[in-house]
């Protein structure tokens, strides 16, 4: 297959976001039976947004178009509730070549044999109120052990804009979000690649910390980091990346947008401003081929 490649200040290249949720119809359908009258149809006018088709892989169509216009190779595509990973997965059957299909489990109702076209399980102990460090995460993370997979784990501050938007509860754990409580999870199973997004979310020391500790500890870049108001002296994203490259290196991190919805499609915006900010540190073009795609593909790599 012919690769695609995005004009960078290193010029071209290969591009692998780490970060994209597929907002699927089945996903908003999950939504709507969680608020008494609540409709797909009634959220449309709610959120203005260009809602998905109902087959998934007609979706998966309408994202390969989007990289395509952006020169972006390969990403992930990140179903986003319990209970949508079917939708993820046909949407990668259908650009194999492009996806990886991730999904968000709740280790409680946790049913492994319907998770066989996943590579990565992303878990969200916040959310959906237990810690990381509890016996009913190991059937997730001896799963990923077993398959090659790799575990996402959310961390930090946690806001679900179309959950606000929709009116629906979002009763978040925070006490759950801390990144040091995945230490002993990482080391036992060492071969586990994890990965926190956002840098921490909030909590970029202690997620420096267990990158420091771990070395199967990966940083997702993706979003607009705006967890960095929280931190005084302020942080820009220039001193986020010097610091992060100075503990976890340029070969784990892992470059994501954190786009998920149309009109708005892919964020490119994101990568124009993260691609800035190391380009400006004096980041080689190996590093970036790292950062920007090669580590993704590496760390899924079959």
């Amino acid at each position: 297959m012919e690769r695609i490649a995005r004009q960078s200040p290193w010029g071209p290249l290969i591009v692998a976001d780490a970060h994209v949720h597929l907002f699927s119809r089945h996903f908003f359908e999950i939504l709507a039976a969680q608020k008494p009258g609540l409709t797909v149809e009634g959220m449309q006018s709610q959120l203005d947004w260009q809602f998905p088709p109902a087959p998934p892989e007609a979706l998966a169509e309408t994202w390969a178009r989007e990289l395509d216009r952006h020169g972006v190779d390969r990403a992930a595509l990140i179903a986003s509730i319990p209970g949508d990973h079917e939708s993820v997965t046909a949407a990668v059957r259908a650009h194999a070549d492009r996806f990886f299909a991730f999904a968000m489990v709740n280790p409680k109702s946790w049913k492994p044999e319907t998770f066989s076209d996943v590579r990565v399980a992303c878990l969200f102990p916040a959310m959906h109120g237990y810690s990381i460090q509890d016996e009913i995460v190991e059937p997730v993370l001896t799963w990923a052990a077993q398959g090659r997979r790799a575990v996402f784990v959310h961390c930090g501050a946690l806001s679900v804009g179309v959950r606000q938007k929709l009116g629906l509860p979002s009763a978040f754990d925070s006490r759950l979000s801390n990144p040091v409580d995945l230490h002993m999870a990482a080391a036992r199973h060492p071969k586990v690649p994890f990965i926190v997004p956002h840098f921490g979310a909030g909590y970029f020391r202690e997620a420096l910390m267990l990158a420091d500790l771990c070395p199967n500890v990966y940083l997702d870049t993706s979003s607009s980091n705006r967890w960095m108001r929280y931190h005084a002296p302020h942080l820009d994203l220039r001193v986020v990346f010097r610091q992060a490259l100075e503990v976890a290196g340029h070969k784990r991190l892992l470059f994501g947008s954190d786009s998920s919805f149309f009109p708005r499609g892919w964020h490119y915006q994101i990568f124009e401003e993260q691609a800035t900010a190391l380009y400006e540190l004096g980041l080689d073009l190996a590093g970036a081929r790292a950062i920007f795609g090669e580590n993704l593909l590496r760390i899924l790599a079959a």
